[in-house]
């Protein structure tokens, strides 16, 4: 891991961007932690638009996480920002787009070829960095994951154990492969529903929702499009984490 730039917010946050490999990424830290007092960890996933489009709201859950005491981290996605795009998934994005102007339903083939080899490569290129971030001595567990694709989320739940606890945004595409992955999970997950989102499939949320293995999991629903995530349904999020985190 390579820090590229450093810079203050204010006395409470220090953002740091930082290179691994080819993956890009900006770590927060609150300004009280110390190789001492190390924070536990929070994966923020982003939206696959490009870190610099997405930057003003990773920023400011990476303010509210560091006021509760939460380091944060972002990655580039595979195929977003300056990052090489992935040639199938620009053609199912296209194929997506065509569909959706016709008003034609989205096929399974389509759905699969925009997600699944985003979460193939997406995955292991989290747990890398996780690695990395582990052996910082100002950050310690336990780990959370918030927001991102939730195809995503919901690999990486599945297969990595540092992960304790997970947000996960319901507002993607849905393989249908990842309903059986679902079942792995375990541990305690928040899930949030923009129940009008305009570019998600409310039912095959739902359905999501229901295989996840977890014993301990809510479903935090609330009327309003794919960006009107009411300012208290952070808050749930941020209660949920301080709960399983510290």
């Amino acid at each position: 891991m390579q820090f590229t730039s450093e810079q203050r917010l204010d006395e409470a946050v220090l953002e740091r961007e930082f290179t691994l490999g080819e993956i890009p990424g900006i770590l927060w830290t609150p300004g009280s932690t110390s190789a001492s007092a190390p924070a536990p960890l929070i994966l923020l996933g982003p939206p696959p638009l490009g870190l610099r489009k997405t930057y003003p709201r990773l920023v400011a859950r990476a303010r509210h996480s560091a006021a509760d005491g939460f380091t944060t981290a972002t990655i580039e996605l595979p195929g977003s920002g300056d990052r090489p795009r992935l040639p199938a998934a620009e053609k199912a994005l296209a194929d997506l787009r065509r569909a959706m102007e016709a008003g034609a339903p989205v096929s399974d083939e389509i759905i699969d070829a925009l997600i699944l080899p985003l979460v193939d490569k997406a995955v292991p290129e989290w747990q890398t960095t996780l690695d990395a971030l582990l052996s910082l001595p100002e950050i310690g567990g336990p780990v959370g994951y918030s927001g991102g694709v939730i195809s995503i989320g919901t690999r990486l739940a599945a297969v990595e154990p540092r992960i304790s606890a997970a947000v996960l945004f319901a507002g993607s595409f849905i393989p249908r492969a990842m309903f059986e992955e679902a079942r792995q999970v375990t541990i305690p997950l928040h899930v949030l529903l923009q129940w009008d989102d305009e570019g998600n499939d409310r039912q095959a949320a739902l359905n999501l929702f229901d295989a996840f293995g977890s014993r301990e999991k809510t479903l935090h629903a609330n009327m309003g499009g794919h960006t009107g995530v009411p300012q208290f349904a952070g808050e749930a999020a941020a209660q949920f984490f301080t709960r399983h985190l510290k």
